[in-house]
């Protein structure tokens, strides 16, 4: 297992609860929704703009992580004229929120759910989000669903979106489907998922996209307190994320050809970059024979070892440049293509979530209907950007914050401890770097001369400073 891989420790609850209190005032996190706001969540849900067309009779599933309830996907795969078919239902979040109102207002000052270990700060009141518009099993609700055909090897060959309601059956978590796979116990459409995925990771290769296999560092509530862990990733998550990243395809496709939206874009690495990423990971003793891509590369990465761990963090270099980029009128933009999924892409698939894909959703069926794309659309693309961008921010400091005050916490009475570490980066200056600590899962800056990447090491904490959030080793041999 990776260092850290599957280890986790516990952190007192109140005290961190009372450190991501005061994270929440510091940031300045919205604690409530105004009544204005909660009141027209109330009308909306009671009677929202419901679609003609009923697909009720489809029996779909959903995947997502234990105890979600502001579910926007919802799947059904079936093997289909050589090939397949997929309905993936995404929650019509429009149905509930009318351009204008005051949860549309209060949804484009939000921009996005924010995720702090005690608790979300929704996009959008739960009375919609985790109610009515949620794709919860045995809840009927509008949906956007993308009907999508794939041949025998997993290509799009069609793509259209309709609204229509739709009703769940069942529900799985993302280890749950693993086992029942890999026991042999699973259902048809779970085989289906792991076929199309695997057909979809394939095609991900051969159009050069790369994907990281990086365990995320949580903090998750357990019956003591928080558990700050390493989860590694499940083949199953990247199953369903194939269903997503094929359907934001299919809309940027569309978008492309209709002259209008809003894509996630991302420039490839220049020549430089790769060169020296190349250099690093010859360097760690990974091979990479020449002409071959650097997406192959980190998709071969193992990181149970400590080197090709090292070099999956000095990866994201590859990765920059990400942004939300409209266009309108038929004037497409220089950069079209999301360089990591290795084809032009939009965010379309998480509306409950995520402000912008409301608005790629609707571009998208308007397109596919043959009809104007609504002028409120339209008027607000130019604003989306900066609107995510600011969302994007706030929450990637969230994300570190918490985790940061779970470490202090966590090693707040061990100062002057040894502990056994990976160095994952080393400073361009050479005097300090950054440490992935094997137990507890601590990633944390250090002091050292001399160090290389990828090198196991002893390193002694000295600070841990909960207040302040600031973890602190030096590396003793």
């Amino acid at each position: 297992r990776a260092p850290g891989q599957g280890r986790s420790a516990v952190v007192d609850g109140p005290r961190l609860e009372e450190a991501l209190g005061r994270i929440r005032a510091e940031l300045e996190l919205p604690d409530a929704f105004p009544p204005d706001v909660l009141a027209a969540a109330e009308r909306a849900a009671a009677d929202p703009d419901l679609p003609a067309t009923d697909w009720t009779d489809l029996p779909f599933l959903t995947i997502d992580p234990p105890g979600s309830t502001d579910l926007d996907q919802a799947l059904h795969l079936a093997r289909h004229d050589g090939g397949f078919r997929v309905h993936y239902a995404i929650a019509d979040v429009p149905a509930f929120v009318p351009p204008g109102s005051p949860v549309d207002a209060e949804a484009r000052r939000r921009g996005q759910t924010l995720y702090s270990p005690d608790g979300r700060v929704p996009l959008h009141p739960p009375v919609i989000s985790e109610g009515a518009a949620s794709l919860l099993p045995g809840n009927t609700a509008p949906a956007f669903v993308w009907v999508l055909d794939l041949d025998a090897e997993g290509r799009t060959t069609t793509a259209q979106v309709v609204r229509a309601l739709v009703r769940s059956r069942t529900r799985y978590d993302y280890e749950q489907v693993q086992r029942e796979v890999d026991a042999g116990t699973a259902p048809e459409m779970l085989r289906l998922l792991r076929e199309v995925g695997e057909l979809r990771a394939a095609l991900e290769r051969e159009r050069g996209g790369a994907t990281l296999p990086l365990p995320d560092q949580e903090v998750v509530e357990h019956p003591d307190g928080y558990v700050l862990r390493l989860r590694p990733p499940v083949a199953s998550e990247d199953w369903n994320a194939q269903i997503s990243l094929m359907t934001g395809m299919a809309a940027a496709a569309m978008m492309l050809e209709g002259g209008v939206g809003i894509l996630r874009t991302m420039p490839a690495p220049d020549d430089r970059t790769v060169a020296r990423f190349r250099r690093q990971a010859l360097a760690l003793g990974v091979p990479w024979p020449e002409g071959l891509a650097h997406g192959e590369v980190l998709r071969a990465l193992d990181p149970t070892d400590p080197r090709q761990l090292a070099l999956l963090h000095e990866s994201t270099v590859l990765f920059r440049g990400a942004a939300y980029t409209p266009f309108d009128e038929g004037v497409l933009p220089e950069v079209r293509e999301q360089a990591a999924v290795g084809a032009p892409y939009a965010h379309v698939t998480a509306p409950l979530r995520r402000l912008v894909d409301r608005f790629g959703l609707v571009t998208c069926e308007a397109l596919c209907r043959g009809v104007p794309v609504p002028e409120w659309v339209r008027a607000a693309l130019p604003t989306l950007p900066a609107l995510m961008a600011g969302s994007d921010r706030l929450a990637g400091t969230l994300e570190r914050a918490a985790v940061d005050a779970a470490e202090a916490f966590l090693l707040a009475g061990r100062v002057g401890e040894e502990l056994d570490a990976v160095v994952v980066d080393v400073d361009d200056d050479g005097a300090g770097a950054l440490l992935q600590v094997l137990d507890p899962p601590v990633l944390a800056r250090a002091t050292g001369t001399g160090l290389e990447s990828g090198a196991t090491v002893r390193a002694r904490l000295v600070e841990a400073d909960p207040v302040e959030r600031v973890v602190r080793f030096e590396v003793v041999r």
